[in-house]
C-alpha cells in the first residue's frame, strides 16, 4: 500500500477518533445513555482504543498488512473495515461471497439519493417537514416498502450538521434503500448497517436512527430505534414513548439490536421527531422538550397529519420567537385511519 492511502487512512481515523472523544465529554449524560440505549459506556472506550491501535498502525506503515501472506489488504476492502488482517485471496468462498455482497452495498454510499416517495395508502395519512440549520444538514426521514409489504418509516440524525453530516446521512439512506426491499425485520437492518460502517474509515461519526415497519393486515408497528430520541405515539388520552433499542450506528460495535412491537388502533398517530425539535432554544435559552411537544401533539391529536405537523411548526416558532435554528429540524406524522381497506 502506498503511503498516500496510509495517511490518508490515518486521518479519517484521527477525524473518527476526534469526533467519538468529543461526543463523550460534551453530550450530558442523559442524552448519552439515549444514543447508547442498553450499551455501557466501556463499550465506547473499547471503540476509542481499537481506533488509537490502527492510527498507531497507520503511522506506522504496518496498517492493513495481512497476516497469512504479510503483503498489503486490499485498498476497498481496508476502508471499508480498518480492522480488516487478511487478503481476500485467503478466505473461504463462503467468505469471499459475503464480502464481496458487503463490498457492493457498500459501494452504494456513494450512489446519489433517490426521490422520497410518501406512502400510498388509504390506511395511513402522512405528513412530514424538514429544515436545515445550514444549505445541507444531516437530518434524514424516508419512506419504504418491506419485502411482506408493510410500510417501512425511518428518521435519522448524524451528530453534527452541514455537508459533512449530509454526506454521511446519504450513506445511510442508500444502504437502508439497498437492504429494507429484501428484508422483513428492521433491527436486523439496523444492525447490518452498523456492521458495514462501525470499521468505514470515510464514515467518521454516528447516527441515531429510528426504522419502524407498519403491518395493515394487522395493524401492528414493529421497530428498532437506534439511540433516536424516542418518537411518540399518541393514542386517546395517552402519549407512549419509544425508546431506545440500540445504540446508534458507528457508536457500539456488536450491537444487538433489538425489535418491539406495538398494536395500533384506527385515529393512532406516530409522531417523529429530531432533536432540533426539542432542544430548540428561546429568548431565555430554555428548551422546547419532550413535554412540550408532546402537549402540542395531543393537542392536535383529531387533527389530519398534515395540520398536526404543521402545529408543532407553528408551537415551536412560536416559543423559540424568531430565534435562528442551533440544529437540522425534521418532523414526520404518521395517523392510522380506520378499518375496512
Amino acid at each position: 500500500m502506498v503511503p498516500v492511502v496510509q495517511k490518508q487512512i490515518q486521518e479519517s481515523l484521527l477525524e473518527k477518533r476526534e469526533n467519538l472523544s468529543q461526543w463523550l465529554v460534551t453530550t450530558p449524560v442523559k442524552m448519552r445513555q439515549v444514543y447508547l440505549g442498553a450499551a455501557d459506556e466501556a463499550v465506547v472506550q473499547s471503540q476509542l482504543d481499537n481506533l488509537d491501535t490502527a492510527v498507531g498502525k497507520a503511522a506506522e506503515g504496518t496498517l492493513g498488512i495481512c497476516e497469512v501472506c504479510s503483503d498489503y489488504i486490499d485498498t476497498r476492502l481496508l476502508e471499508m473495515d480498518y480492522t480488516a488482517c487478511v487478503c481476500l485471496d485467503h478466505l473461504s468462498l463462503e467468505e469471499k461471497r459475503s464480502l464481496e455482497m458487503e463490498l457492493e452495498l457498500a459501494q452504494t454510499v456513494q450512489r446519489s439519493l433517490l426521490p422520497q416517495q410518501v406512502p400510498d395508502t388509504p390506511l395511513l395519512e402522512t405528513a412530514a417537514f424538514s429544515r436545515p440549520a445550514q444549505i445541507v444538514g444531516g437530518d434524514y426521514f424516508d419512506f419504504f416498502r418491506f419485502q411482506d409489504g408493510s410500510h417501512g418509516i425511518a428518521i435519522g440524525d448524524v451528530a453534527g450538521h452541514g455537508v459533512s453530516a449530509s454526506l454521511h446521512m446519504a450513506s445511510v439512506q442508500a444502504l437502508l434503500r439497498s437492504m429494507i426491499p429484501t428484508s422483513d425485520a428492521p433491527h436486523e437492518v439496523v444492525g447490518h448497517v452498523n456492521r458495514l460502517l462501525i470499521h468505514n474509515v470515510r464514515f467518521t461519526n454516528f447516527v441515531a436512527l429510528f426504522l419502524g415497519a407498519f403491518d395493515p393486515e394487522t395493524y401492528t408497528l414493529t421497530y428498532c430505534n437506534a439511540g433516536h430520541i424516542p418518537p411518540l405515539l399518541l393514542t386517546k388520552g395517552r402519549v407512549m414513548w419509544l425508546g431506545p433499542t440500540g445504540a446508534a450506528i458507528g457508536l457500539v460495535e456488536d450491537m444487538p439490536y433489538r425489535l418491539e412491537t406495538l398494536e395500533l388502533q384506527p385515529g393512532d398517530v406516530l409522531l417523529l421527531c429530531t432533536d432540533g425539535v426539542t432542544e430548540a432554544e428561546n429568548t431565555a435559552g430554555e428548551q422546547f422538550g419532550g413535554e412540550r411537544l408532546a402537549a402540542a401533539a395531543m393537542e392536535r391529536r383529531e387533527s389530519s397529519a398534515r395540520d398536526l405537523v404543521q402545529g408543532i411548526r407553528q408551537a415551536l416558532e412560536t416559543f423559540s420567537a424568531g430565534q435562528p435554528l442551533a440544529d437540522d429540524v425534521t418532523i414526520v406524522a404518521y395517523k392510522v385511519a380506520g378499518q375496512g381497506v
